[in-house]
């Protein structure tokens, strides 16, 4: 009895911790999607970079604790620094505040760990991380609706849902799924992103219409909710999501860059409506 009286303590003292956060943060941004493999971490780390180029305070959370890999994407290595019990400071790359869970678990280890305590972990990056005072926040979660969109979703309050998918009829389906549950969980604002929209040839330019192109925005018309653009595919966005440099710090005059930061200025007009 006295053991769950002093968890229910501890939850309580955690979840004012996570208030006093939430407080210094403007705008809470999750993206997620109904399936793996439709680019979604791409879509968050260069939607975060976008954002600060318009010199914005962003800070990056990695949610999926299961399947980390912020850090690879922005080139980030070592340990987050732990101040106290209760104070980690985020890593800093290019003046963007990043927090996972990567740097803290043996390299190539899987994480096989259920719910609670994955759910547990996020909880904890919420209360415990010294973002300061922020603009925006982008928490780039798992694939699927399971128990970390629930737990940053009550948690984090966030605004705005962005759920990201890819223009073929597979993935439409799985994205229709994430837009209920964002619209179930009371998500204010709900958005779609269609990624690998056409495929920009490496030697002419031009755009080939490989997987299809429009799904994701006719999807969002029927369900009501906000298309806030396309990403093309290009050859150096997967090569820059290997090597640590996302695609709108290293070719800021590419289609791609361009279309992210298209994005991120509709992102700021949607959540200041």
């Amino acid at each position: 009895m006295t053991e769950q009286k002093d968890r229910m303590t501890e939850i309580q003292e955690q979840d004012k911790r996570i208030e006093q956060n939430l407080e210094l943060i403007k705008y809470r941004i999750v993206v997620f999607s109904g399936k793996g493999g439709v680019g979604k971490s791409t879509i968050a780390v260069n939607l975060a970079y976008s954002l600060l180029k318009d010199s914005l305070k962003v800070g990056l959370l990695d949610a999926d604790i299961t399947g980390p890999n912020i850090p690879q994407m922005v080139g980030l290595s070592g340990m987050p620094e732990m101040m106290d019990l209760h104070q980690i400071l985020p890593q800093i790359k290019d003046d963007l505040r990043v927090i996972s869970i990567a740097p803290m678990i043996p390299k190539d280890q899987p994480v096989i760990w259920r719910g609670p305590l994955r759910s547990g972990t996020i909880s904890q990056f919420l209360a415990d991380v010294v973002w300061d005072e922020l603009d925006v926040l982008v928490t780039d979660l798992p694939p699927g609706t399971g128990d970390e969109v629930l737990t940053v979703s009550q948690k984090m309050h966030p605004q705005l849902a962005i759920i990201v998918t890819t223009p073929q009829e597979v993935s439409l389906i799985d994205c229709r799924r994430a837009v209920n549950m964002a619209k179930k969980l009371n998500i204010p604002k709900i958005a779609v992103v269609e990624n690998m929209s056409g495929l920009i040839c490496p030697h002419c330019g031009v755009a080939i219409d490989f997987f299809g192109t429009g799904g994701g925005e006719q999807m969002a018309k029927e369900m009501d909710v906000t298309f806030l653009g396309r990403i093309p595919m290009e050859k150096q966005s997967r090569e820059c999501g290997d090597n640590g440099t996302p695609v709108v710090l290293k070719y800021p005059e590419s289609q791609t860059t361009n279309a992210f930061l298209e994005i991120s200025r509709n992102v700021l007009k949607f959540l200041k409506q």
